[in-house]
Formats: C-alpha cells, structure tokens, sequence
C-alpha cells in the first residue's frame, strides 16, 4: 500500500508550520489560517472559532510547552489533513499527543485539532492555559478547566 502524501499547497503550509516552530517564532501564523478556522481543545468539546483566536491559543500553548518536539507526519489520502505526533512537558508533567490538522484546497488550516496524553499532563496543561488564555477566551465561552 503507497502511503498518502500532502497536496502541494498543505506541504507548504505545514513546511512555514515547521520553520516557525524551529525558529520559536509564530508571527506568520496568522497567514497560513482560513478566517473562519477553528481550534478543537483537548479540554473542551466546543470547538474555538475564529482565526485571531485559533492563533491565540496556538502562540500561547507554544509558550506554555517546553522542549517541544514533533517525531512524525502523516497525511489523509486526500492530502489535505495532517497528523502530527509530538512531546513536550508542562510543569514538570511529560505528554505526548497529536495535531490534527485539517486544511483547504489553497494550503490555509481549517481545522486545528489537538490530543493530549497522559491526564496528567492534560491537566497541567489545561492549568496553565487557562491562566494564560482563560480570561480572554471567557467573554465568549466557558474558561479552559482542568479535568476533574
């Protein structure tokens, strides 16, 4: 079985995607979002929606994780959907998840879903988000909670 590949314009924005997580600098983020994205939470089941928003919560979570690291890439056989498997620590707590990430035909993100692992690490992720973002994200819908 082939393994499916990325359209050229998803491989383009998951290649700027990239750079700007090496290079610990999101400023381009807001170029590659549809205006209509939508961030899906690992604490919340509403999705978040809005392109301002989605590159709040992404530049402050990337703040929040450190030695962050992606380890793998797949594509949807349409090649416009990524997952991308990554680790990081958040206070200490160790987690692995995956980014989903659904895009349109022109490369822009859609869809920004993420999975986080163990409820540890989920917890203190959503303890540190809801610090930094909750007040902001509030006025429109209920704050980020930690489980439990």
């Amino acid at each position: 079985m082939a393994s499916a590949a990325h359209s050229p314009t998803v491989a383009a924005t998951l290649a700027a995607w990239h750079r700007m997580i090496a290079s610990g600098n999101l400023a381009g983020l807001p170029a590659l979002l549809h205006p209509d994205a939508v961030f899906r939470s690992p604490m919340a089941f509403k999705p978040y929606p809005g392109a301002a928003t989605v590159a709040l919560i992404l530049n402050t979570v990337f703040g929040v994780f450190e030695g962050f690291a992606y380890h793998r890439e797949l594509a949807t056989d349409d090649g416009l959907s990524a997952v991308l498997e990554f680790s990081a620590e958040v206070n200490g707590k160790k987690i692995k998840g995956i980014d989903l990430i659904r895009f349109d035909a022109d490369g822009r993100i859609t869809d920004f879903e993420v999975m986080v692992r163990p409820m540890s690490g989920l917890a203190a992720l959503g303890e540190e988000m809801g610090k930094r973002v909750g007040p902001l994200l509030a006025s429109s819908r209920a704050v980020l909670k930690p489980p439990g």
